[in-house]
């Protein structure tokens, strides 16, 4: 298995080349997380995390329909807690699974309220922090710190923790492989998996630059981008291609297909056991 530093070195050489190219990326795998029994699909999940998440409707808003798509018939719930500008440390975990609070009742397809009967609260928590937080000088303390805090948080209540690597600043490509260097040290000290989401921006960019994965402020996603993060975080859970699904987000076919199968080779480039 090469070491973080070798990996950051060859993912650096495949962006550029890459991009200079406008041929897709092909980041080297590792060193992906060893990690123990995350193949078995989540049956709930629990998104942690701020505005990359909760852009465009919401992150769970474009899963639940790719796993409707991909997996007739099978029973998934899923809820969201964000903060805008939120990193992991703002966040009180701890309190998100206590009973009869977070997920007690939800909303059936005909807007009535359900009440829920839970074993278990959560399979997986999904947990992003702040878009900066794992590079800048006074906050990378922190995610590592949270990172280990919050994963036990989630493994005391029986799920497991699973981190969501966020993507570069649209001005600021260099932030692809430091964000991916750190949550995947992250996802290795912490026994988690990761989603490359970052990786998968990266890719899309390369390969199809004029497709706007960036609103103006060039950090938060369109819509395009929402669902790019969405097909991945599908991919990376349930270990299945997105290629072809009849989901796109009202997006235009050609689109979708191209973003689906940007998620796809990214999980299986990242991730390929």
């Amino acid at each position: 298995m090469p070491t973080l530093s070798a990996a950051l070195r060859a993912l650096l050489i495949s962006a550029t080349v890459a991009l200079a190219a406008c041929a897709p990326i092909k980041p080297a795998p590792g060193p992906v997380p060893r990690v123990d029994a995350i193949r078995t699909p989540p049956t709930s999940a629990v998104y942690i995390g701020n505005s990359f998440f909760y852009f465009n409707n919401g992150i769970t808003s474009h899963i639940n329909p790719l796993i409707a798509a991909g997996m007739p018939g099978y029973q998934h719930r899923s809820t969201m807690i964000t903060i805008s500008g939120s990193g992991a440390d703002w966040h009180d975990v701890e309190s998100y699974f206590r009973p009869k609070a977070v997920g007690n009742y939800s909303f059936d397809a005909s807007n009535n309220v359900v009440f829920n009967k839970l074993d278990k609260l959560f399979d997986v928590a999904v947990m992003m922090d702040c878009s900066q937080c794992p590079l800048h000088p006074q906050l990378k303390g922190l995610f590592t710190e949270y990172a280990k805090k919050n994963s036990e948080i989630v493994r005391s209540h029986g799920a497991r923790p699973v981190f969501f690597m966020s993507w570069a600043y649209k001005d600021k490509p260099e932030m692809t492989a430091q964000l991916a260097a750190a949550y995947t040290q992250a996802g290795k000290d912490n026994n988690a998996q990761v989603i490359p989401a970052g990786l998968a921006f990266a890719r899309s960019v390369a390969v199809r630059p004029d497709l706007e994965l960036y609103i103006a402020d060039k950090r938060h996603p369109t819509l395009a981008g929402s669902y790019l993060a969405a097909c991945t975080t599908y991919a990376s859970l349930f270990r299945k291609s997105p290629v072809g699904l009849a989901y796109t987000a009202g997006l235009d076919p050609a689109v979708a297909r191209h973003l689906q199968t940007m998620a796809w080779e990214t999980v299986q480039a990242y991730d390929p056991n």
